[in-house]
């Protein structure tokens, strides 16, 4: 299955780990996927606050 999304490591410390896996059983999603929402919301809120972020055009944030 072809997906577009980029694979990495991610180390997290125990503690925060479990507490984002119950979290995500609530949410009914899976770790990655409550994860990456996660993610897409402090981007939303940072961009909100510092303005658009535009990758490609490497922003001094």
């Amino acid at each position: 299955m072809a997906t577009d999304k980029r694979v990495f490591t991610l180390r997290l410390r125990e503690k925060n780990f479990e507490k984002i896996k119950v979290i995500a059983d609530k949410n009914k999603r899976s770790i990655a996927m409550q994860i990456e929402y996660l993610i897409e919301q402090h981007i939303e809120e940072f961009e909100k606050e510092q303005g658009v972020i535009y990758p490609d055009k490497h922003n001094d944030v």
